[in-house]
């Protein structure tokens, strides 16, 4: 028997690994993957933006009534990020958000998890081009005046403190729901939190500094302007770190493997993964299982039928998703 970790960094189109090649490093990436990865981080965004100045748009043509426009944006807003999301989880994380990205590299750094320094640096310009690219999307669709700045004036004490709020909270949902093992559920809590702070917060919580420089680039309703943009990123940020201190007070902090504190131990696939026990079964029926280290980026772990390798090989074979069971991993023959 031997085992072989399919990681959130691992290609899962890889060609037939031996086991006699060494487990792959934490955060060890190719130049190809992380590109991918940045890139779906990029489309992700710009859809993301797009949603939300295309239904701006929409929602305008269709009713004078503010109330039912803010309905049928947060509406929109909510129910495309659940799909995306949960579109593109499996490939980069689905975070489509610098502050995500940022508190999920914080959250993570002590114990090998969430997203490497390298990442970081690629997953910020790529969110923050592609929600530029939304923006031009969303007037292209309805034939509107293209590069055309906000003139959308959101200023003051109160927007602010609403951005910070929202943000902070969204950091704490997805942070919160790691910690606590019901990862699983990001996707519909995120998009149900969205819609809620869009009426709750004075600023109709746009929480994603890549967003707001985005939007900066569409004088529709869901527009800012440029002189606002800074501050608003600036209380996002401030919400970001409020956020991170309220999950690790309410949920601990996880400890690095291997100085005796709560986190995952060591195993065969690397940190945060535990190794699976000793199992009897038919030689003629093998079977995988994808290990979860990193339930915020992770493939999904379940076990399912394997098509027979050649003896001492093992297939990758992704089935995506989300996991919040690290103690479910690795492949077996």
């Amino acid at each position: 028997m031997f085992v072989q970790c399919s990681r959130p960094w691992d290609d899962p189109r890889l060609p037939l690994m031996t086991n006699e090649a060494p487990p792959r490093r934490p955060g060890a990436t190719t130049a190809g993957a992380l590109a991918r990865r940045a890139a779906a981080e990029a489309v992700g965004t710009g859809l993301l933006v797009a949603v939300a100045a295309g239904s701006a748009i929409q929602a305008t043509r269709l009713s004078q009534d503010a109330g039912v426009r803010l309905l049928a944006c947060s509406l929109a807003g909510a129910l495309g990020l659940g799909v995306l999301v949960t579109l593109f989880g499996p490939v980069s994380g689905g975070h489509l958000n610098p502050a995500v990205t940022l508190s999920a590299w914080y959250a993570g750094r002590r114990r090998g998890a969430g997203p490497t320094p390298r990442e970081v640096a690629a997953y910020l310009p790529a969110q923050t081009a592609g929600a530029l690219g939304g923006a031009v999307l969303a007037d292209a669709m309805f034939a509107r005046p293209l590069l055309r700045l906000s003139t959308h004036e959101r200023s003051g004490g109160h927007l602010w403190l609403g951005e910070a709020v929202a943000t902070a909270g969204l950091v704490l949902l997805v942070v919160g729901l790691e910690r606590a093992g019901r990862a699983r559920a990001l996707p519909a809590a995120a998009a149900a939190y969205t819609a809620a702070a869009c009426w709750f917060t004075s600023s109709t919580a746009f929480a994603n500094p890549a967003a707001t420089i985005g939007r900066a680039l569409t004088d529709t309703a869901a527009g800012i302007a440029p002189g606002s943009v800074l501050p608003f990123v600036a209380a996002q940020l401030l919400g970001t770190a409020v956020g991170l201190g309220t999950a690790t007070v309410l949920f601990g902090r996880r400890a690095p493997e291997g100085d005796g504190g709560a986190g995952p131990a060591r195993g065969p696939c690397g940190p945060g993964a535990v190794p699976p026990r000793p199992v009897r079964r038919d030689p003629a029926q093998p079977s995988l299982n994808f290990c979860a280290a990193d339930p915020l980026q992770s493939q999904i772990c379940s076990r399912v039928p394997l098509a027979v390798a050649p003896p001492g090989e093992s297939r990758h074979r992704p089935d995506c998703g989300f996991s919040s069971e690290p103690s479910a991993c690795c492949t077996h023959f």
